[in-house]
């Protein structure tokens, strides 16, 4: 969860320093000489970047302390760990994990939804209604009064159902709907005040876009630090409240917004057609040029209802699934980030840090890294006519993500040599048992590590995933990628059998290997994407 945005002036891109020319000198074929940059963006995307500001402020805000809501019990002093439920971490563990199925899985019916039947704005609305019905469950179900009464339990569960269909609609619906607020497709020649003349790049400005989203996520992804305060000194229903608040806010701007927004036309139901054309495939040897309505008319004499056209995008968007399939290995280690690893923090020594404090510092390491990447790396690049395509990026961000893996292992291997409880940290009684072990702070640059793999690969693969599907199933094909992290997070909770001391080190180390031969796999068979993607979109640009 990481997102990118210029350090600049916040409501423009570098490409603000634009004056407009009427030069007509520069012809179409010195067009591959000019520096490639991105476009400016209009303000209703932003006002899109600032709904997913306040959502993603309630996520994080209202699950960061649910590990301890589901681990710890509710009697506890004001030097414990805060709890409501009792329940241990392993079954706080596949709880927490079976929600983020629940989670990534629902999208798929909402995409339907979305993409088929009520369009994505009405749908979105929706999500974000239930979303808010979630959260007040949650709230109310809290309150140490009726926690007495045995609400805490089915109401998280009830909570949990709710914000997973609301908060899934919205993560699917909201990535290709900010995109849609930017309508200028077509390159342009520029000239800057520094007399260079330069040409706008689609696909740099939807990495923009993408990473501006992002980075506003994790910027209210803060949330986190006032939620587990709140949650240690006020009890859990005042953080749960906050986020309450935070999604109130949210439904405001999307509802007032509405008259200002993008809503493309919703065109009909294409998915019986392309159900058709991936059933024609089957057929036919399953090679996609085997659907185009010509093949069938001349081998078979047969008349189909698609279009060619139709085929090719479909095409495209079954080879950006394909893509997106490396990203479950990517997710099983991110989502240690909400479970496992927050137990790690709290065997080390924390000098009264709540231990789900520190995975609050991966939306810093993003807020951080997010500008410097997008704005001074890229640019670097650019100036020197070197444009990472996506496979490489992804690449670049899995690389990541192992090494944090790797810092994991050896904190654990640190925690496990300390004496005098050594691999058995939890199960030990004596008194100088935590004086011993590493301070809870030497956790930050893992989170630092993985906040760059979400800013290289995450950030991309939503980009990759509404660049290369059809344009009447951007929802489905976002819902897919959603799909994958759901199926990443069941095999994070089949895992949680085996993710316990003493095992951990060894644990950590097997997500590095798994995760390591994910990349060097995912960049040899893929690498030839980004030259193919390079010659196939170039269009001869006009000049302004």
């Amino acid at each position: 969860m990481c997102e990118p945005i210029p350090l600049r002036k916040i409501c423009k891109s570098s490409v603000a320093e634009i004056l407009s020319s009427s030069d007509s000198s520069v012809k179409t074929a010195n067009v591959g000489d000019l520096r490639r940059v991105r476009d400016n963006v209009p303000l209703r995307l932003w006002a899109v970047a600032f709904i997913g500001f306040w959502e993603r402020a309630a996520f994080w805000g209202l699950t960061a302390p649910w590990q301890n809501y589901l681990e710890h019990g509710s009697k506890y002093t004001s030097q414990e760990t805060p709890g409501a439920l009792g329940l241990g971490q392993a079954m706080a563990t596949r709880i927490y994990c079976g929600f983020y199925v629940f989670y990534y899985v629902t999208p798929v019916f909402i995409a339907i939804i979305a993409d088929s039947y009520l369009g994505r704005y009405k749908t979105l609305i929706i999500s974000i209604v239930i979303y808010c019905l979630g959260c007040t469950v949650l709230t109310v179900s809290s309150i140490p009064t009726n926690l007495d009464k045995g609400w805490g339990l089915p109401g998280l569960v009830l909570a949990m159902v709710l914000i997973g269909i609301g908060g899934g609609g919205f993560k699917a619906i909201t990535a290709p709907f900010i995109a849609d607020q930017y309508i200028e497709t077509k390159p342009r020649i520029v000239t800057l005040k520094s007399g260079e003349k330069v040409i706008t790049d689609y696909h740099l400005t939807l990495q923009y876009i993408y990473n501006l989203y992002y980075w506003l996520g994790n910027v209210g992804s803060l949330s986190w630090f006032a939620t587990v305060y709140i949650e240690k000194h006020l009890g859990f229903t005042g953080a749960y409240g906050l986020t309450l608040g935070f999604m109130g806010i949210a439904t405001l701007l999307l509802i007032c917004g509405r008259r200002w927004y993008i809503r493309l036309p919703h065109e009909g139901n294409i998915v019986p057609q392309a159900t058709k054309i991936l059933s024609c495939v089957c057929r036919n040897g399953f090679k996609m040029t085997n659907a185009y309505p010509e093949y069938q008319s001349e081998h078979f004499q047969k008349t189909v209802p698609w279009s060619r056209e139709l085929v090719g995008e479909l095409a495209r968007g079954l080879r950006a699934c394909r893509v997106l399939l490396a990203f479950v290995m990517f997710y099983v280690c991110f989502d240690q980030m909400q479970n496992n690893l927050i137990s790690q923090a709290g065997q080390m020594k924390t000098n009264g840090t709540p231990n789900d404090l520190l995975p609050a510092m991966n939306q810093v390491g993003c807020i951080v890294l997010g500008p410097l990447i997008q704005e001074v790396f890229y640019p670097f690049l650019h100036r020197r006519r070197i444009y990472l395509g996506p496979i490489t990026r992804m690449t670049i961000g899995f690389v990541f993500v192992a090494l944090s893996m790797l810092y994991a292992m050896a904190i654990q291997h640190s925690i496990y040599k300390s004496p005098p409880c050594y691999n058995r940290p939890d199960t030990c009684d004596h008194p100088d048992s935590v004086s011993s072990r590493p301070n809870v702070w030497i956790q930050a640059p893992l989170y630092f590590l993985m906040s760059a793999g979400e800013i290289f690969a995450l950030v991309t693969g939503m980009e990759y995933a509404y660049d290369y599907s059809p344009k009447d199933m951007k929802v489905i094909v976002q819902a897919v990628s959603l799909l994958i992290a759901g199926l990443a997070s069941a095999i994070a909770m089949a895992l949680t059998t085996v993710a316990h001391d003493p095992n951990l080190s060894w644990f950590y180390g097997s997500l590095t290997g798994l995760m390591t031969v994910t990349a060097v796999i995912f960049w040899i068979i893929f690498r030839r994407s980004d030259n193919a993607s390079k010659t196939s979109d170039q269009e001869a640009p006009s000049e302004t």
